[in-house]
C-alpha cells in the first residue's frame, strides 16, 4: 500500500486575521495585519496577555503569551483589539465546513488547524502541491484570510512543514526530505520539544534536529524518560498516527478546572492535578469502573490547547495511580508556557469486577489492595461527612471549581 498523503492546514495568526476582517467589514480603513497590532486582553486585569500578533508587531520582539503591558513597552504605538471568541468559533466552523466539502477526511485539532487525508482525492489534482495551492488560494479568495499548508506522508512532518516560512505558503516535508529540510533546524523547532526539553538537549550537546535524530535513544530516555523517545522518533520522521475524521466516542470520566491565577510552576500544577485525580478516582469508584488510559489536558494562557495520553499497565481507579500518571504525562507535555486550565480524563473503562492481570512493575498485589482500602475509607468519610471532611495537607491552599465530564 502506498504511503498516505497528509495535509496540515493552519490559519496564519488566526485571531488577529479574523479580528482584522471583522474590523474591515465594520468600516475600518486600517488592516491591523499591516501595522504593529495585537489581539489581547485588558492590561489592568489578569487576562492582559498577547493572544496573537501581526508580522510588524513581531518585528518589535513582541511574542504570543507575554503581558500586554510589556508589548506596549516594546512598541508604544501598538494597536490592541480585544478577542471575540464567539466570532472566532464561527470563522473556524466556516473554514472546516469548506474543507470538509473538498475532502471529508478532516481531523480538526484546534480552532485554527486541521489535518486532511488527501489520499482519496489525489487523483483529482495534478499533484499534492498543486492541490494545496488551489486550496489555500480559494480560502484567501472566499474568506479573506490566509493559511499555510504542510504536505507529507506523516502527520508530524506535515505539521512541521506548515510551520516553515509564513504566511500564505505551501511546503512539503516528505520522509525522504527530512535530512535536507528538517535536520538543519534547531531542536526548539521540533514539534512538542518544549523549553525544558531544549535545555536538557543542549546540555547533552544536541543543538539541531539532526543531532537529535542521530543520537542514542537510550541516552535520551535516561534524561527525558519516554518523551525522549517521542522526540527521537519525530526527529527521524517516525509517526504512524492516522488522520481521524471523527474522534472515537469512548466512554470516559474526567474533570478539568480553570485556575484563578495562571500556573507557572511544576509543583503548583501537580497540586491541581492531585485534586483532579481525587475527584476522577472517586467518580470511577462510585460507578464501579477502572480506567485503562489517562489523558492530561492543558490550555495555555494564549488559549492553545494540548493533551497527552498514556496507558495504565493495570486498569485502576486509584487516586494515586491516576495522579502519578497524570503528572508523568504533564511533565512530558508542558512547554513552560503559563497555564490557564488543567484537566484529567480517563477512558478505556472496565467494570471493577472484571479480573485483571497485575503488573509486577506497577503495583504489588498487597500494595494495590492497601491502596484500595484507603481510597474506599476516604470515600466513606466524604460520603457521610461531606467532600471537605478530609483533605490532603498538600491541598489546603488549593481552591478551584471543577468542570466534570463523562
Amino acid at each position: 500500500m502506498p504511503d498516505p498523503i497528509i495535509f496540515h492546514i493552519d490559519v496564519n495568526s488566526a485571531f488577529l486575521s479574523w479580528s482584522a476582517l471583522s474590523l474591515l467589514q465594520e468600516g475600518s480603513d486600517t488592516d491591523i495585519r499591516q501595522i504593529p497590532a495585537i489581539v489581547g486582553g485588558d492590561i489592568t486585569k489578569r487576562h492582559g496577555v498577547v493572544l496573537a500578533k501581526s508580522i510588524p508587531a513581531k518585528a518589535y520582539g513582541i511574542t504570543t503569551g507575554e503581558p500586554v503591558v510589556n508589548a506596549y513597552r516594546k512598541c508604544p504605538t501598538l494597536v490592541s483589539v480585544p478577542p471575540d471568541h464567539a466570532m472566532y468559533s464561527r470563522r473556524s466552523r466556516e473554514l472546516m465546513e469548506h474543507l470538509a466539502a473538498i475532502c471529508p477526511e478532516i481531523e480538526q485539532v484546534s480552532i485554527d488547524e486541521c489535518y486532511m487525508n488527501f489520499t482519496p482525492i489525489a487523483g483529482e489534482y495534478p499533484s499534492p502541491v498543486a492541490a494545496a495551492t488551489i486550496i489555500k488560494d480559494e480560502i484567501l479568495k472566499r474568506f479573506g484570510f490566509s493559511v499555510n499548508v504542510g504536505i507529507s506522508d506523516r502527520k508530524v512532518l506535515a505539521k512541521m512543514a506548515s510551520d516553515f516560512e509564513k504566511p500564505n505558503k505551501v511546503h512539503t516535508l516528505f520522509s525522504h526530505e527530512i535530512s535536507q529540510k528538517l535536520w538543519p533546524l534547531p531542536v526548539s523547532s521540533l514539534f512538542l520539544c518544549g523549553r525544558s526539553s531544549v535545555d536538557t538537549l543542549h546540555k547533552l550537546g544536541i543543538l539541531t534536529i539532526g543531532d537529535l535524530a542521530q543520537s542514542n535513544p537510550g541516552i535520551l530516555e535516561s534524561h527525558l524518560k519516554s518523551h525522549g523517545t517521542v522526540l527521537w522518533n519525530y526527529a527521524n520522521g517516525r509517526d504512524d498516527s492516522q488522520v481521524v475524521p471523527e474522534p472515537a466516542q469512548a466512554k470516559g470520566i474526567g474533570n478539568s478546572t480553570t485556575v484563578s491565577k495562571d500556573i507557572e510552576d511544576y509543583e503548583e500544577a501537580c497540586r491541581v492535578l492531585l485534586q483532579l485525580a481525587e475527584s476522577v478516582g472517586r467518580r470511577l469508584r462510585k460507578q464501579h469502573f477502572c480506567a485503562g488510559l489517562v489523558c492530561t489536558e492543558i490550555k495555555y494562557n494564549d488559549f492553545r490547547s494540548v493533551s497527552h495520553q498514556g496507558i495504565l499497565l493495570t486498569p485502576s481507579a486509584s487516586t494515586d495511580v491516576i495522579y502519578r500518571k497524570a503528572c508523568e504525562l504533564f511533565k512530558e507535555l508542558w512547554n513552560g508556557t503559563p497555564i490557564r486550565l488543567l484537566g484529567i480524563r480517563t477512558t478505556k473503562l472496565t467494570e471493577d469486577t472484571e479480573p485483571v492481570q497485575l503488573n509486577l512493575f506497577d503495583y504489588s498485589q498487597s500494595k494495590s489492595e492497601k491502596q484500595q482500602r484507603l481510597d474506599q475509607a476516604l470515600d466513606r468519610i466524604r460520603l457521610r461527612y461531606g467532600q471537605d471532611a478530609i483533605t490532603r495537607g498538600s491541598l489546603l491552599d488549593t481552591s478551584f471549581e471543577e468542570d466534570e465530564s463523562e
